[in-house]
């Protein structure tokens, strides 16, 4: 099924793990909306983020939603009152990840700030943040007894924190590539992992070591979701699903579906459902687990070389150790007294301001009603017995497309102290405890302000018409001018250029039919004279950005490219481009300065730091003088780059991750 999300590009969704079919989409309209899989209208649409939606996460129940932006600011709704609950502040970029525990009411959010925030959503503070990545944290996992947090990032490893203690228990590496999500097994004390190096890898989490790693020639790892019985994990890839054992790896079922870059899956009612997004559009997709191979003696694919595979031992024979989890009957949980540090977390008039510009609108009541406010049901979800959704016809194949491609700021005040900590923390991790909802005043949300950007994708010329070069029609009922008269009048008085442009053309033509050939060596023979230094020299000489726009375009491609004498040159005019008004200059200024800080501001920051030579060193002093002048140059775009921080959409985003690799020349 496929729907129309959002107004503007869909930046990501989820889906409720409880009933399988709650579906929230965020998007750069800077809304929440709210779907039933099976049902084509949205159900309530939520708003007051500013900045277009990074991440979401639904709770355990399904009765409250949180959302991170771009800007760093949390929102959590209730969604059976229709209300904001909170906003949670303390962020200084991107929430790229987002998760909620599965007993007491703390959320935990990681960003591409480096930091993990654990919040109180009841107190509207930050409890405590962990600190150990040195990138963007892509996913967060309570484990199930609610004791531990687990953690991926892009800097290629997994983290296990200990929610009481407040430190880390152990930070698993083997992945050669940034790990994009997650998850613990229902049962057992084991965590699987999936990266974008194409590997799921399993973790034992009593002995802390690696149970087996699963490699697949497919494309990258984007999401993981074990069996409930805890007897397979689900792995979903460019247009296909796979189904794992660990003990041993083996791949017991591929399933080709047509869903493109998968964003997320759930179970209900022994169908896996899958969820990806293109653009404004949301497409969901059911498989059947009755027809999936989850165990048994005849694996898919053998992943050891030729050796007898063992069958894996039935659930709940597994020696590894099985999760406590709390009683669900508990008396009435005792109140924490609230310190001075706790209180001045208060909600200020400002976030309550804030709050009140938040809003959630039901688009169709009849859908919220039968969903969130049920007359004869305890839970806030669909039916868990609803019907299945219809199965695809056994005849029918399915058919896969090839793969392609594949801080501190606003923290804690004052951090709540240990003792205090450890007995917060206990008191939620072993009771549950349903989450206050102050009623909260909703009005109508801001507006946002656009920046005047000329979008690099349009239809027509900005500021020109053809009908200005053609002559006035004197008579209304004169036919429509032909393209080769129209042509002709325009060409009257512009020869010159016609030559010019018959050149070019005929130049592009011969690169075209260089490049065409797929021939590498014939294509770096086309493109060095180009980068050389004097072509360079020249294509800045000319004054016009539209040339350095292309010729940045092509060094891009190729990292290696860039060399020291290269970034003197293009340095000035990188910082014309960040403050163009064309989007497509914008975009490849970004792209070839975030290039820059990756390869050479290390490098400049140690020349600059390092003691005087002894001695007369020429290419020292040239290296040194280059690197003085690239210093003088970053640190005049790096005040562009923190003034443009703030805008939202693409360009607030790439701004931002800019600003953070650039913080060291403050």
């Amino acid at each position: 099924e496929e729907i129309t999300a959002h107004s503007s590009n869909v930046s990501s969704l989820v889906l409720g793990k409880s009933s399988g079919r709650l579906l929230a989409t965020g998007g750069d309209d800077c809304r929440v909306n709210i779907w039933s899989v099976n049902k084509p209208h949205c159900i309530m649409s939520l708003t007051g983020h500013t900045t277009p939606i990074e991440s979401l996460q639904i709770n355990t129940n399904e009765e409250l939603i949180v959302a991170g932006s771009q800007s760093g600011s949390i929102r959590v709704w209730d969604l059976e009152a229709a209300k904001i609950l909170r906003t949670l502040l303390g962020h200084k970029a991107n929430i790229c990840s987002l998760d909620f525990h599965p007993f007491g009411s703390f959320v935990a959010s990681g960003s591409l700030d480096t930091n993990i925030k654990l919040w109180d959503v009841r107190r509207k503070g930050c409890v405590f943040r962990y600190k150990g990545h040195t990138e963007a944290v892509r996913c967060l996992r309570f484990s199930p007894d609610g004791k531990w947090l687990a953690s991926a990032a892009d800097d290629h490893t997994v983290k296990l924190w200990d929610l009481a203690a407040g430190k880390i228990m152990f930070e698993f590496t083997g992945h050669t590539g940034p790990v994009n999500v997650v998850e613990f097994h229902p049962n057992e004390y084991l965590l699987a992992s999936g990266s974008s190096d194409r590997t799921v890898r399993f973790w034992d989490l009593e002995k802390f070591q690696i149970v087996s790693c699963i490699e697949e020639e497919a494309t990258p790892v984007r999401c993981v979701l074990f069996n409930p019985d805890g007897c397979c994990l689900y792995s979903g890839f460019q247009d296909s699903l796979h189904v794992y054992g660990w003990e041993p790896e083996r791949c017991f079922d591929v399933v080709l579906v047509n869903w493109g870059k998968v964003s997320d899956l759930s179970i209900c009612n022994n169908q896996l459902i899958g969820v990806s997004f293109a653009q404004s559009t949301v497409s969901s997709f059911v498989v059947d687990l009755s027809r999936v191979t989850k165990s048994g003696s005849i694996p898919h694919g053998l992943i050891r070389n030729d050796e007898p595979l063992v069958l894996p031992t039935a659930m709940g024979s597994s020696l590894r150790r099985i999760y406590d989890r709390p009683s669900t009957s508990c008396s009435k949980p005792q109140r924490v007294k609230l310190n001075s540090e706790s209180e001045r977390r208060s909600p200020s008039s400002e976030d309550d301001r804030d709050e009140k510009e938040s809003k959630a609108e039901i688009q169709n009541p009849e859908d919220y009603k039968e969903i969130f406010q049920p007359k004869n049901a305890i839970c806030r979800t669909p039916p868990q017995n609803n019907e299945p959704f219809p199965a695809p016809p056994e005849d029918e194949p399915v058919t896969a497309k090839e793969a392609v491609e594949s801080s501190q700021a606003a923290d804690v005040q004052t951090p709540l102290p240990k003792q205090e900590l450890v007995q917060l923390l206990s008191q939620f991790l072993l009771q549950p405890d349903p989450v206050q909802r102050p009623p909260v005043a909703s009005s109508t949300p801001l507006t946002r302000t656009e920046p005047s950007v000329i979008p690099a994708a349009r239809n027509e010329p900005i500021g020109l018409k053809v009908s200005d070069f053609l002559p006035a029609v004197k008579n209304q009922s004169q036919t429509e001018l032909v393209d080769e008269e129209a042509m002709s009048q325009i060409r009257k008085g512009h020869e010159t250029m016609c030559v010019v442009l018959a050149s070019r053309h005929k130049n592009l033509d011969t690169v075209r039919a260089v490049w065409s050939t797929g021939d590498i060596k014939a294509r770096i023979r086309l493109l060095l004279p180009l980068l050389s230094q004097n072509s360079v020299d020249s294509a800045v000489a000319i004054n016009d950005l539209s040339v350095v726009v292309d010729l940045l375009n092509i060094v891009n491609q190729k990292a290696s490219l860039w060399k020291l004498d290269l970034c003197t040159i293009v340095l000035p005019q990188i910082e014309k481009l960040l403050q163009s008004k064309y989007e497509s200059y914008v975009q490849t200024g970004c792209t070839s300065l975030k290039l820059i800080l990756q390869r050479f501001l290390p490098l400049i920051t140690d020349i600059l730091a390092a003691p005087p030579s002894v001695g007369v060193d020429i290419t020292r002093e040239e290296r040194l003088h280059k690197c003085k002048l690239c210093y003088k140059q970053l640190k005049n775009i790096s005040n562009i780059v923190k003034n443009k921080s703030g805008l939202s959409g693409r360009h607030g985003s790439a701004f931002r991750e800019l600003h953070l690799l650039m913080a060291v020349l403050e």
